[in-house]
């Protein structure tokens, strides 16, 4: 099973489209407070639709809780500063690996990724002169990337 952490999500929608993802691929879904809405926010229902129930999503009250909750992983954090591709992982993607991403004004801070767990910093390539891409699309892009490489278990 994968897991892809928000680190303090921002916009509703985003992390709604994020659920729907985890309910599709069986990822597991990890937010890290604060959050920038409630989850009970109607343009988070609106964005997962009826995937709510299908998806796992766990909240976290800070990264430690986070990492704590998941001790063997490796973490994955997704940064547009990173010299890495996503599609080029040492040893490839393994079961169990935390794929993390920030928040969309900004990004994953510095002393986030300065953190000793943090496995690598990835990034998915853009076009030059191109800032970010949208959160949700970027956690599909790598959520798939890393399923796939994993042979899609469980998938049809």
């Amino acid at each position: 099973m994968l897991h892809v952490a928000f680190f303090e999500p921002r916009i509703p929608g985003n992390t709604g489209n994020a659920i729907r993802m985890a309910a599709g691929t069986g990822a597991t879904l990890h937010l890290v407070e604060p959050l920038g809405f409630d989850l009970s926010e109607a343009r988070l229902r609106r964005a997962g639709l009826d995937y709510h129930d299908l998806a796992h999503v766990v909240v976290h009250p800070d990264l430690e809780a986070l990492l704590a909750a998941l001790p063997g992983s490796r973490v994955l954090a997704f940064t547009t500063r990173a010299s890495t591709r996503f599609d080029q992982v040492e040893a490839g993607y393994r079961d169990g690996d935390v794929l993390l991403f920030g928040p969309e004004p900004t990004g994953l801070p510095p002393e986030v990724l300065a953190h000793p767990r943090l496995t690598a910093e990835l990034r998915i390539p853009m076009l030059p002169g191109r800032r970010s891409m949208n959160l949700s699309n970027a956690a599909a892009v790598a959520t798939y990337e890393a399923w796939r490489s994993l042979g899609f278990p469980g998938g049809v």
